[in-house]
């Protein structure tokens, strides 16, 4: 069976996946939360809507490895999309019950089957090996079940349109059903077997076919592992970007949104080369690390080759995505919080001096450090990174006062949530203003927690 592929945590540069795919470190996929602690809070968990054991390991493969080229993309794209047309064509079988059965068949030791059955051999095995031949039955009614549905999911992937994926699976599909008795066993039905079919297809299933049987197991992990992002698709109402095969990274998102909220609201992005550097305010709790979580896990979800949470969306292949979003200190390794703030930053300007495209996310620069020292070192990172024009940035900070110097260049965008006050109450409307926020409610929030009153008690 194909497996999630285990990374190695030990070191920054060693957590990058490796190959010709989009480049993702670990930080990055828990910033994101594609995986997370609490299953629950994972984008894995909302998009696993798999039937089989198997099709959830296939599943956390897939979103472990976002693809390496546009080509690659266009064709899941079409995967996904063929399977969404079909849903409810989908054969109820092979089920996790029945492919357990199966798996397990393989396992457990029974009396060896008659090489030739026949009437008496038959009626031999099933008087004098009764439990044996009781597992047998149970297990080839099982089976009949999974070959039936595999011979019908594969006339429903054939079509040229499902897309070359889809074809070559439903090719390598019908040549295995074509093995000595399976097409047999395909006509027959379940409750009607005889004991000389049973101990023949069991003799043929457990002898012959354990190779075939993993590798029809190992393609339906697959296909349930598309179907359940096709499915998730639909439920959450997304829509298939268009990549462009551009050399320059672009995006351009409307009604963009983050769809693990409850009730999400809607963003509009737009970053080019001309303008790729988006400086980003406003109030804590105002919405800032929601935007720049989705546009990051959009721009994720659109290199698996699924939707994407927008109504439309059209982006640039990027090589790499980086975050900066919640950056811990390690107490084991006496490494302050600034400390590791200031070791991302290094590593990521090293990343993405490669000359290829990035998309940086960046929370909050420089949380830990004082007023002073923020303010000196983020603008000083900020004039650095605006002259990368190979990769697309999303910063927000809290320190607005930097905003005014950093007007004069031409390439940085300015958005900030907006935040109203009414009877010491905040509203908060969620959507991007253009221009930078002057909000300062860290007093209003600590009196409206009822944090002053308690102090005036002492």
């Amino acid at each position: 069976m194909e497996k999630a592929p285990s990374m190695n945590l030990s070191g920054e540069k060693d957590c990058f996946l490796t190959g010709t795919n989009m480049q993702v470190d670990k930080i990055t996929l828990n910033d994101l939360s594609i995986f997370h602690g609490d299953e629950d809070q994972s984008v894995f968990n909302h998009l696993n809507l798999t039937t089989t054991n198997e099709g959830r390991n296939h599943l956390r493969y897939l979103l472990s490895n976002p693809l390496g080229s546009v080509t690659a993309i266009l064709d899941t794209q079409q995967t996904i999309r063929h399977l969404g047309n079909i849903l409810g064509q989908w054969p109820l079988s092979p089920t996790n019950g029945t492919i357990m059965v199966l798996d397990k068949f393989y396992e457990t030791a029974a009396e060896p089957y008659p090489h030739h059955a026949d009437l008496v051999s038959s009626l031999w095995y099933r008087i004098f090996h009764k439990g044996d031949y009781s597992m047998t039955l149970f297990t080839i009614q099982h089976t009949l079940d999974f070959l039936k549905g595999m011979d019908r999911i594969a006339g429903l992937i054939a079509p040229k349109e499902a897309g070359n994926q889809l074809n070559l699976l439903a090719e390598r599909i019908r040549m295995i059903l074509q093995k000595s008795v399976i097409p047999d066993m395909i006509t027959k039905e379940k409750d009607k077997l005889t004991p000389i079919e049973v101990l023949t297809y069991a003799n043929y299933i457990r002898n012959h076919f354990k190779s075939y049987s993993f590798e029809l197991i190992d393609i339906y992990a697959k296909l349930d592992a598309y179907m359940s992002l096709a499915k998730a698709g639909t439920k959450y109402g997304f829509h298939f970007p268009e990549l462009l095969g551009q050399d320059e990274p672009y995006i351009d998102a409307e009604e963009l949104f983050h769809f693990m909220l409850p009730t999400p609201v809607n963003y509009s992005v737009n970053l080019s080369v001309q303008k790729n550097f988006l400086f980003l305010t406003g109030a804590n709790m105002a919405g800032k690390s929601t935007f720049i979580k989705a546009a990051g896990l959009a721009v994720y979800l659109a290199h698996i080759g699924m939707a994407v949470p927008a109504k439309r969306m059209q982006l640039s292949y990027f090589d790499g995505l980086l975050s900066n979003i919640q950056v811990v200190d390690n107490i084991a390794k006496g490494e302050s919080f600034f400390f590791n703030e200031v070791q991302r930053i290094k590593n990521t300007i090293n990343q993405i001096s490669d000359g290829r495209k990035w998309l940086i996310l960046i929370d909050e620069l420089f949380k830990g450090t004082n007023q002073q020292d923020a303010v000196k070192c983020s603008t000083t990172v900020i004039e650095g990174l605006h002259r990368m024009k190979n990769a697309l940035f999303i910063l927000s900070t809290h320190l607005y006062e930097i905003g005014d110097s950093l007007k004069k260049y031409e390439n940085i965008q300015f958005r900030y949530f907006e935040t109203a006050v009414q009877n010491d109450q905040l509203i908060f409307s969620y959507q991007l203003k253009e221009g930078i926020s002057n909000d300062r409610l860290g007093y209003l929030i600590l009196k409206r927690e009822g944090v002053v009153d308690l102090l005036e008690k002492l």
